[in-house]
């Protein structure tokens, strides 16, 4: 008994010859008048047609498919792989083949698109690059050129304009730097030298360094009310501090003029701790918010806002924070703010 849905070579052969015989051995039994006739006739029709239809399915439809086969899966059997296939593995019935090969199509199609997002990805990134080196190469270039002009004997222009060439040369300089780190950070490279610190003592840290910053846009830093309780995670503290810095600097880089930052940390599941950093500023849209760690993306408004930056500090904290195998998240709303945290382990003893 086989099912019609899942038919085999051997019975498709064998249930076509029946279909077949039956009815041209039972006319020849009854023209002749002899059932014996009839069931001779039927033995020869259903014989012949079983081998018959099994030559031509064989012959012309199976073996297209193994060659099918081999083009999807790129293999070429041994001689003795090619007997095993034909005469002791069970043939696959044309339903089976089906389904193998729509899956394989489902698979090409999502590497293709997977392919796709990574030359998108590719081209914006070359596109990112160009820009972010063209801006400080040009002025650089505008203020030497000016200087080689006549202006260099022009006491009260030359130091002037020498003052930004050289702030245009630190900003490349910072700019190699941060690529250099991203792609250790990519290839692994990343040495980590965990400690026991107390990150809320970490975060005032930071507060005030970037302190002169803040103040400049009248923004108020604190840790969130019932989270000073002091709280010791296990990480590399300058890496983390990297982190609180390029977070905290696009806090106040993007909040609103006499804003706040508040950072909250939790203990989650008594084994990790959770730290977050808010704001109340410009806020990311929707559409832009899975892609805030990609190297050089900046959204139009955080372009428009901020000239200087280069782009990769999310995606620099991103790498820090999974090389201690835990992940970074964001939350954000246009006009309401933003919040970025992520997971570091607890006290080891």
């Amino acid at each position: 008994m086989f099912s019609t849905k899942n038919i085999s070579p051997r019975q498709l052969s064998a249930f076509t010859a029946l279909v077949l015989a039956i009815p041209i051995s039972l006319l020849i039994g009854y023209v002749e008048r002899s059932w014996w006739i009839g069931l001779i006739c039927f033995a020869i029709i259903f014989a012949g047609s079983y081998f018959l239809i099994s030559f031509m399915l064989e012959r012309f439809i199976y073996r297209k498919i193994k060659l099918i086969y081999k083009f999807i899966y790129k293999t070429k059997a041994t001689r003795r792989e090619e007997t095993y296939y034909k005469y002791v593995l069970p043939q696959k019935s044309i339903d089976e083949v089906r389904e193998d090969v729509e899956a394989w199509a489902t698979k090409t199609e999502q590497e293709l698109e997977t392919l796709r997002s990574t030359e998108q990805f590719r081209k914006e990134f070359l596109q990112n690059l160009a820009h972010e080196f063209k801006t400080p190469v040009f002025a650089i270039q505008g203020y030497v050129d000016t200087l080689l002009g006549g202006a260099l004997h022009n006491p009260e222009v030359n130091k002037k304009f020498l003052e930004k060439t050289s702030r245009n040369v630190d900003r490349l300089s910072h700019l190699l730097n941060d690529l250099d780190q991203i792609s250790r950070l990519e290839r692994g490279e990343l040495v980590l030298h965990k400690q026991n610190f107390v990150i809320q003592d970490l975060v005032k840290e930071v507060f005030e360094s970037l302190s002169h910053k803040a103040d400049k846009m009248n923004i108020h830093c604190s840790i969130k009310k019932g989270c000073e309780f002091p709280l010791t995670v296990f990480a590399d503290k300058e890496k983390i501090r990297q982190v609180f810095i390029n977070m905290i600097s696009n806090s106040i880089k993007y909040g609103k003029q006499g804003g706040s930052v508040v950072a909250s940390m939790y203990n989650t599941d008594g084994r990790h701790i959770l730290a977050e950093i808010s704001d109340d500023g410009i806020g990311i849209s929707e559409k832009d918010l899975p892609r805030v760690f990609e190297r050089f993306y900046r959204t139009e408004e955080g372009r428009s806002i901020d000239v200087s930056g280069s782009g990769l500090g999310l995606s620099i904290c991103k790498h820090i924070v999974e090389a201690h195998g835990h992940t970074i998240h964001v939350r954000s709303r246009e006009d309401v703010g933003t919040t970025i945290g992520f997971t570091l382990d607890g006290k080891r003893d």
